[in-house]
């Protein structure tokens, strides 16, 4: 439970009923990568923070998931070039992360790194009247990078939440965090500042 007095308003423009937390890609198939994997234990215990976070205050949880078809179909230019599939429909390393209860989130599976792209993300963000969302997932310079920036292309505000969102590649980690940042003004919030955030009506005055 958060102390009162240290619960803050939102620091995005947003009301957080309009609000949605996004989880990206947290799937077993990405931590078979050794860079991942060293991470595993923090990523897991950052993002329950951050997902009981999203359930105390009430917001919609989307958890994207990256899915294939075995016959070629979903295939991405890359894939086709390399002749090798992989993240294919029903196979165990597509699930959630074991350590996360994501059992009541909104599932949406996409094929590209960009969430947006060949999903209903966009209409299903549009159908809950979502004007921010708050983002977590890997990897941060490919899947989590594209997704936000076109989430900001559809006029909806991007809170990024830092140590709940990593990379396959730790020297691009930080680099594209500041670079949305910076360039998009995405705040990049801890998940304990994040938790402070809150709508009860018992906060403290501000």
């Amino acid at each position: 439970m958060t102390s009162p007095s240290l619960r803050t308003r939102a620091p995005w423009r947003a009301p957080l009923d309009r609000t949605a937390l996004l989880v990206v890609d947290l799937q077993e198939a990405f931590f078979e990568d050794q860079a991942l994997a060293a991470h595993r234990e923090e990523i897991v215990t950052r993002a329950r923070q951050v997902i009981r976070w999203a359930e105390r205050e009430h917001l919609p949880i989307v958890n994207v998931r990256t899915m294939h078809q075995r016959d070629r179909s979903t295939w991405t230019i890359t894939m086709l070039e390399d002749d090798q599939g992989y993240l294919f429909e029903g196979d165990d390393h597509t699930e959630n992360l074991s350590e996360l209860d994501l059992s009541a989130a909104i599932e949406v599976t996409k094929t590209r790194d960009d969430a947006f792209v060949g999903t209903d993300l966009g209409s299903t963000l549009l159908d809950l009247d979502i004007e921010a969302v708050v983002v977590i997932g890997v990897s941060t310079h490919t899947c989590v990078l594209l997704t936000a920036a076109h989430a900001f292309a559809n006029d909806i505000e991007v809170v990024l939440v830092r140590d709940a969102i990593a990379s396959h590649r730790p020297e691009l980690h930080e680099l594209t965090l500041d670079t949305l940042r910076d360039e998009y003004r995405f705040p990049v919030l801890s998940p304990d500042a994040l938790c402070r955030v809150t709508a009860s009506e018992d906060r403290a005055p501000a």
